[in-house]
Formats: C-alpha cells, sequence, structure tokens
C-alpha cells in the first residue's frame, strides 16, 4: 500500500502547487478505510477512461474491471462478464482497495478541485509496477559518442547528406567503431534521454549589428514615440507604423466551400485545397499608434518607389498642415529620391536637393535618410534598426487581417480581392481598433 501511495504522491508532486503539495503529504498520516468502493467522482473519470480513445489500452480495461466489480461484488462474476483472468481481477480490485482511500482523501483536499490532476493521481494506481528491464546493452561512454556523433553539423562534411537520421547515427556509429553494432531504436532512446532531435531544425539570426550602441538609440527612439503617441497626438501629431504587404495573392477556390454542420464528424467548415490564382496585390497600410485606427491604406500591383511616395503624398493630403511621423522599416524605397523631394515640396523647402548618385542630399541612401529622419521636419521618417520588423506596430496589424481574411478568403479577383480588403479596414476601424499595448521599453536582453 505504501509503494502505491508514494507513487500518487509523486505524481501529484509535479502538478500541484507547493503549499497543496505539502497538504497532500500530510494525508499519508491520515489514511482511514472507507466502506465506499467508488466515489462519485471516481466513477466518473474511469468511464471517461473507458470511453477516451486515446487512452492506453490497458488503463481501459483496467477501468472497466473496477467498474464492474463495483456492481457485482465478486471478482468471478467480474471476471466472467469481462472475459478476464480472475487472478487478473482480483489484482487490480486489490490494488484499487489498497489505493481508494487515499483517493478519496485527495478528492476532499484538492481546493479548487482539479479533474486533471485527480485523473492522473487514478491513472498513477492503474499503470503497472515499476520494472528493472534489462541491463544496459551499451556502455556510458558509447552512449556519450553517440550522442556527440548527433550534434555533428553536416554543412561542411564529406557526407551525402545535410542532416542525421537515426538510421544514418546507427550506421555511422558501427562505421566508426562505436558500437558493433546499434538498431535505429536504440539510437532514438538514447536521444530521447537527452532532448535530442537532429532530424529537427529551426532558424536563427546572428545579428551582429544587435550589439551596437547605434542599435539601441535607434530602439530606444521608437519604443519613447510608441510612449508619447497619445499625447502627440493631442497636439497634432500623427504618429504612424507604416509598411507594405506584398503578394497578397487572390486564390479562388475550385469548389464551394461546405458549411460546418453539428455533427461528430464534421463539426468544421469543409475548404477546398485546390485553387485558382488570379494574380497578386501590395497593400501599403497606416497604423495609427495612438488610437488603433488603419489610415489611407493604398492598394497596387507593384511595390516600387512612386508607389510609396504617392501612398505618403495621400496620406498627407488628408491634413497638410498637421506634423507626421512615420516609422517604417530601412527598405529603400522608404528613403528614395522621390520621397526627398515630396517633403521638400510639401514642406516649401528653397534648398537645392543636389543630384541623385552624384552630390547633396539626394546623392545616397544614407544622405536621403539623414534628411527624412530629421527631428524638425513636419513629415519626419524614423527608421526601425535592420532584422527588427517586430518592433513596427503595423506588422501586428497584418497578421489580424492574415487570419481574420486572406488565410480563409475566397477571391475570384483582384478587384473582388482589393474590395474585400478595402471592407475588412473599414470593419477593423468601426468594431476592433484600439491601440495596442506596447510594453517594451528599448531595452535590450542580453544572455
Amino acid at each position: 500500500m505504501a509503494s502505491i501511495i508514494d507513487r500518487i504522491k509523486g505524481t501529484l508532486a509535479r502538478l500541484l502547487p507547493a503549499k497543496q503539495t505539502e497538504a497532500v503529504e500530510e494525508l499519508g498520516e491520515i489514511v482511514e478505510p472507507m466502506s465506499e468502493w467508488l466515489s462519485t467522482q471516481q466513477s466518473q473519470i474511469l468511464q471517461q477512461l473507458t470511453r477516451s480513445s486515446s487512452c492506453e489500452r490497458r488503463l481501459v480495461e483496467r477501468s472497466q474491471i473496477i467498474l464492474m466489480y463495483e456492481q457485482t461484488g465478486s471478482h468471478k462474476r467480474t471476471a466472467r462478464s469481462l472475459e478476464k483472468d480472475p487472478k487478473t481481477v482480483r489484482k487490480w480490485c486489490r490494488r484499487w482497495e489498497s489505493a481508494r482511500s487515499f483517493l478519496q482523501l485527495i478528492e476532499i483536499q484538492l481546493e479548487p478541485f482539479s479533474e486533471r490532476i485527480y485523473r492522473a493521481a487514478i491513472c498513477e494506481v492503474l499503470k503497472d509496477e515499476h520494472r528493472s528491464g534489462t541491463p544496459d546493452t551499451f556502455t556510458v561512454e558509447q552512449r556519450v559518442q553517440i550522442i556527440a556523433l548527433a550534434c555533428e553539423v553536416l554543412d561542411d562534411s564529406v557526407e551525402a547528406v545535410s542532416h542525421w537520421t537515426q538510421e544514418h547515427i546507427a550506421v555511422t556509429a558501427s562505421e566508426r567503431g562505436i558500437v558493433e553494432t546499434i538498431s535505429r531504436s536504440s539510437v532514438g532512446r538514447i536521444l530521447r534521454e537527452v532532448g535530442l532531435k537532429p532530424h529537427h531544425s529551426r532558424y536563427w539570426l546572428n545579428a551582429p549589428e544587435r550589439k551596437t550602441e547605434e542599435f539601441a538609440d535607434e530602439v530606444r527612439t521608437v519604443c519613447e514615440l510608441y510612449k508619447q503617441a497619445e499625447t502627440l497626438y493631442k497636439k497634432g501629431v500623427h504618429l504612424l507604423s507604416t509598411d507594405e504587404k506584398t503578394g497578397i495573392q487572390a486564390l479562388e477556390r475550385e469548389h464551394q466551400t461546405q458549411e460546418a454542420k453539428p455533427t461528430p464528424n464534421q463539426g468544421q467548415e469543409l475548404r477546398e485545397y485546390n485553387y485558382d490564382r488570379h494574380g497578386t496585390l501590395c497593400l501599403i497600410a497606416n497604423f495609427e499608434v495612438a488610437t488603433g485606427q488603419l489610415v489611407a491604406p493604398f492598394l497596387s500591383e507593384t511595390r516600387k518607389e512612386a508607389d510609396f511616395a504617392e501612398h505618403i503624398a495621400q496620406t498627407i493630403a488628408n491634413a497638410p498642415s498637421e506634423k507626421w511621423i512615420f516609422i517604417v522599416d530601412q527598405l529603400n524605397t522608404h528613403m528614395s529620391a522621390s520621397l526627398v523631394e515630396f517633403v521638400a515640396e510639401q514642406e516649401q523647402l528653397n534648398i537645392d536637393l543636389g543630384v541623385k548618385g552624384e552630390s547633396g542630399i539626394l546623392e545616397s541612401m544614407k544622405t536621403r535618410k539623414e534628411f527624412l529622419s530629421e527631428p524638425e521636419r513636419q513629415i519626419r521618417f524614423v527608421y526601425t534598426p535592420k532584422h527588427s520588423s517586430w518592433l513596427n506596430q503595423i506588422e501586428i496589424w497584418f497578421s489580424i487581417l492574415t487570419r481574420r481574411l486572406l488565410k480563409r478568403g475566397n477571391f475570384s479577383s483582384k478587384k473582388i480581392l482589393q474590395e474585400r480588403i478595402l471592407k475588412f479596414i473599414n470593419f477593423f476601424n468601426e468594431t476592433l481598433a484600439k491601440p495596442f499595448a506596447w510594453t517594451f521599453s528599448g531595452k535590450i536582453l542580453t544572455a
């Protein structure tokens, strides 16, 4: 009895908060016999186990034994009803008998009651006892060498493949003399023990510029503007997060979507897999940081220098006498000669802009960026650092557009796609728009 209760305690210790774990420890000292074979909660959980399609077969069968014994009160009648060996029935009834009092005390102690935690305790009673198994076939040194082999990067190696699989590790371990022979399943067990998955990979970015003071200053500038957005808005200064979403496809499914039906097998909408492609559009959008509204969206088939300059001109036309701050990334069209010329004309600057590629403000992207980002400009551009799209709030809105419209939308033409996007923007502004809760202060985390 003590071993079963200790196992239950171990399971609860992993799932319960510290205070409740201490309370459960105290229960071991006050276990008293209970006359009731099954409590209502225990009966419900056992019935759920018997009906679960994902539950282990052995747990299902043992749950059936406990439930049937409650009805028959006899090991022999339970065995006949379920067509089981009487010894098996007797074993699991005795196992339950030794733990049921403790389970009912836990049921009383769990406040608030957690069915997930209580179910885990019951499953622990119905699981097999721990077995030592056969001795390890491989030494510790061999296991470490296999793990080291799995950690080798094959980018610049002479291997014929780009990454490890369990089969390839097993063959290579034999060829290198680490082991005489090993199966792929044994390799899999060794790797699982240390959490290695050499057949999986994910991208990471080594961005050395993130360690520079310039990067930190640019991040702080953007975050400070976000923090001041509401104050700036009250003073007539529009702070806009701006970017392009390119390659928006007008996809039309070949067959009509089937509506969701309230049935066990079809409780969700069914969409056709194949589609016809009717071209793409580019959306240039402004997210007003202070209000959460989408301002002056611009849709076109291209994303050229002239398109972005025209978008900015249309945006400014809504309030030409007010001040505008655009937060953008460092794409070349965001610091183009056309943009510099428009800003100079709009602000009526009587200066020599120079010649693109040769001299003056228009000479290079660097000189144009310096001009456009001057704090005293009526139309000012603030640039996010490279590899920092997450710093631009419009990217959050683009994800909303994708999830709410584009991902499951059906568009028979680019014209229909354009109409639906504009309709969604109106819907968003009327019902969903609100400022994003921006908590990042600009302090870059370091390892």
